[in-house]
């Protein structure tokens, strides 16, 4: 019997809940002495699925990258509108809920929700979310993208363990169900 992957959302988070400026900047984040790469590499290593929004991928392909960085993994784009797939990403124009339940049930390691927070949101209310590991950086911006939309939804969560990374603080937590 297969046991059901993981969706997780592996993200970090100014002190008062943004996850860039208006202006989608991540510059703040950068100013904050962390410790070798945060515990990335060793998240990384537990995904072979990457999901994100549109708006997050366009952020991605802004950057000066020699590549793509998730170019080992499948990688998935939530799109509402249609767009012909490249080497490293298939864009998805359909039911969120009903994708994300199909890539659940294959055979695989856990799925990393990247963002950005329309698809988290999306997630949340239809309750594909199973694990939150948010780093948390000393930094208090004011405004900006926040990590969690105001909405319906309430979770309850259990904490499975933290990090320090210098001055980051990580928190995993696991939805109870």
């Amino acid at each position: 019997m297969n046991q059901k992957r993981s969706t997780v959302l592996f993200i970090a988070s100014s002190l008062d809940g943004y996850i860039a400026t208006k202006e989608e900047s991540l510059e703040w984040l950068f100013k904050v002495e962390g410790e070798g790469d945060n515990g990335f590499t060793e998240f990384y290593e537990t995904v072979d699925t990457i999901l994100m929004g549109k708006r997050t991928y366009d952020w991605v392909m802004k950057q000066d990258l020699d590549e793509f960085p998730y170019k080992d993994k499948e990688c998935y784009v939530f799109t509402r509108s249609v767009y012909e797939d490249t080497e490293n990403v298939q864009f998805i124009n359909e039911d969120i809920t009903k994708f994300i339940h199909k890539l659940q049930n294959k055979n695989g390691n856990n799925i990393w929700l990247v963002g950005g927070g329309e698809l988290l949101n999306s997630c949340i209310q239809a309750g594909l979310v199973d694990e939150f590991i948010i780093t948390f950086a000393p930094t208090i911006i004011g405004n900006g993208i926040p990590l969690f939309k105001e909405g319906n939804h309430h979770l309850e969560l259990s904490l499975k363990g933290t990090k320090q990374f210098n001055q980051f603080i990580e928190l995993h937590y696991q939805v109870k169900k």
